[in-house]
């Protein structure tokens, strides 16, 4: 028996369609959101379970061989920083707890590039790259690397693990699904872009990526998942193009940059709408970080990534 956190969110329902389609038994968790279109996928269990409650975390982990954590809150909206820093590293520590104490034989932990840390100095960061304050750090990147630090914990003490650092996936959503916002930006025909650069994936890569790990002996490893990397502006040019919308056009400096997110919070007060545009999403798009994926292509021969053209045109197609 499989288990699967965070079934319901985007990189959830891909893996849990792909581990159906295998034949897989899988038991398959969400907090409040139970996507009806997934309910009836054969060897498919689904099952309601509070992370953070270490009695609802024992129960739905018996009779479990493997493991692979992907819930986590994520969010760039500053008034759910105390969120994010409570509930990714404590809900991982509840897992990675009951993983040693029942004896699971792999788990894999869908982690985040956010996690290896920024850097604005054009030097490609690898998965060797130890995590250092800085002021480009967002919160949700800190939560992730907190919860990273729980499974090497778990690796410590005898636990079979490997952690995965995907970019920013790419890929067929749902309006509540992360990449949603940038659809919404550019079907607004938002006009100001930046020079930032970041490392993107295909939703189904890291699908893929995850299972091949799963099933190989090996473990004690962290990868960087990632197709290459692209400028926001280049994502948000072509997601235009798709939509048949005027691409952002309007070069976005600090001052510009910080009256974008600012209108943006102040649209979202008096609509009630959640904002698109936080401050810490405009600070990171103003940053350029370079991610090596050479790594995961070493070991596993032959893996081949989805062209980030391919993905995005599948963020405008309706599931």
């Amino acid at each position: 028996m499989v288990l699967v956190t965070g079934a319901s969110g985007f990189l959830g329902r891909r893996l849990i369609r792909h581990l159906a389609a295998r034949g897989e038994q899988v038991r398959a968790l969400y907090r409040s959101y139970l996507p009806g279109d997934l309910s009836g996928l054969p060897g498919i269990t689904w099952r309601s379970c509070d992370l953070l409650d270490v009695f609802d975390v024992a129960e739905v982990m018996e009779g479990i061989s493997e493991v692979y954590h992907c819930a986590a809150i994520v969010s760039y909206d500053p008034a759910r920083r105390h969120e994010l820093l409570h509930f990714n590293p404590e809900s991982t520590a509840n897992i990675i707890n009951q993983s040693l104490e029942q004896g699971i034989r792999k788990l894999v932990y869908i982690s985040s590039i956010a996690a290896l840390g920024r850097s604005n100095t054009g030097k490609e960061i690898t998965e060797e790259e130890e995590w250092g304050e800085s002021r480009y750090n967002s919160a949700y990147g800190i939560s992730k690397y907190l919860a990273e630090t729980e499974v090497w914990r778990g690796i410590g003490e005898g636990l079979d693990a490997v952690v995965l650092n995907p970019g920013i996936m790419l890929g067929r959503c749902e309006d509540r699904d992360q990449p949603a916002s940038l659809l919404r930006l550019a079907r607004s025909g938002f006009p100001f872009y930046t020079q930032g650069v970041t490392s993107w994936v295909d939703v189904d890569d890291v699908v893929r990526s995850a299972t091949l790990l799963m099933e190989s002996d090996i473990t004690a490893e962290r990868f960087i998942v990632s197709c290459g990397n692209y400028s926001y502006h280049e994502i948000m040019c072509e997601l235009a193009a798709l939509l048949g919308k005027k691409p952002p056009h309007i070069y976005a400096g600090p001052l510009l940059t910080a009256f974008a997110w600012r209108w943006h919070r102040l649209k979202s007060r008096f609509s009630g709408v959640p904002s698109t545009l936080s401050k810490e999403a405009a600070a990171n798009a103003r940053i350029t970080s370079l991610y090596n994926n050479k790594k995961l292509l070493s070991f596993i021969p032959g893996f081949t990534y989805v062209p980030v053209k391919q993905s995005i045109a599948l963020m405008t197609t309706a599931q």
